[in-house]
């Protein structure tokens, strides 16, 4: 009896600290910031693609007054297998919890909804009928 009352016991005594991050309310000033790619995966008929792991990198900044700047590289990533390397210059936009991103070069980041919560953006998108889907991971 006694294992299970101190794994009780750390339990009660890290829930406190779990919680904290359901208290993250995002606004402009929590989720504008530099941001870089942690993971960004597509999945089609061939499989998923692991973007990262191939070299594609992303910097992106929000500026509080809903600006962005930064860099996308996606090695092999354009039409025709050409990489794609644009500059993120353009807007974004917060509503609620979920954040748009609308750069000037027209990206897959266009179409993609982001989640903001605590120094992280998560974002999906499927493609209607195409079968392709994009997952990307945005961290401070």
């Amino acid at each position: 009896m006694r294992p299970i009352r101190s794994i009780l016991a750390v339990a009660v005594a890290a829930l406190p600290a779990a919680c904290t991050h359901d208290s993250f309310t995002p606004n402009i000033n929590s989720v504008a910031g530099d941001y870089h790619l942690q993971s960004l995966t597509t999945t089609d008929l061939g499989g998923p693609r692991d973007w990262v792991a191939l070299g594609a990198t992303l910097t992106i900044s929000l500026a509080p007054n809903g600006t962005t700047s930064g860099r996308l590289f996606m090695p092999g990533g354009g039409l025709g297998g050409g990489d794609v390397d644009v500059d993120m210059s353009g807007t974004w936009t917060l509503a609620v919890a979920t954040v748009e991103l609308n750069p000037s070069y027209d990206t897959l980041l266009r179409d993609v909804t982001f989640i903001a919560s605590e120094n992280r953006l998560i974002g999906d998108h499927a493609y209607g009928s195409s079968g392709v889907s994009v997952r990307i991971i945005l961290t401070k």
